[in-house]
């Protein structure tokens, strides 16, 4: 799996990092579909056809996992991104990739080749 092509839906807070990652996307040859918050994300998947999420596991104080679950429901891939290294998550993500930022479009592509 690659990026290229692919509507790509980006869950991260940090506006910084989402715009990093946007370029990054875009490099790659996909499409990012940015949402800055929860709510957002649900929104997004509701209007749009997502190929594959990147969701960064604390969102304003909250846990993407609800949104991962959605996902998953959907038969979407996905991966997580943290800032504060290797996650535990709930056993039902635990097979999920992490990156850990700061992270390279290497990483990224790296993590979607064990989805």
């Amino acid at each position: 799996m690659t990026l290229r092509d692919r509507l790509v839906l980006i869950v991260e807070d940090e506006p910084i990092v989402a715009l990093a990652l946007e370029d990054l996307i875009e490099e790659a040859g996909g499409w990012p579909l940015s949402a800055e918050r929860i709510d957002e994300a649900f929104a997004m998947i509701a209007e749009h056809t997502v190929e594959l999420a990147i969701l960064d596991i604390n969102v304003h104080g909250h846990r993407s996992y609800p949104v991962a679950r959605m996902l998953l429901a959907l038969g979407v891939p996905f991966i997580f991104a943290t800032g504060y290294g290797d996650a535990l998550h709930p056993p039902e993500f635990e097979a999920i990739p992490t990156i850990v930022k700061p992270y390279s479009l290497a990483d990224i592509e790296r993590a979607i080749e064990k989805l």
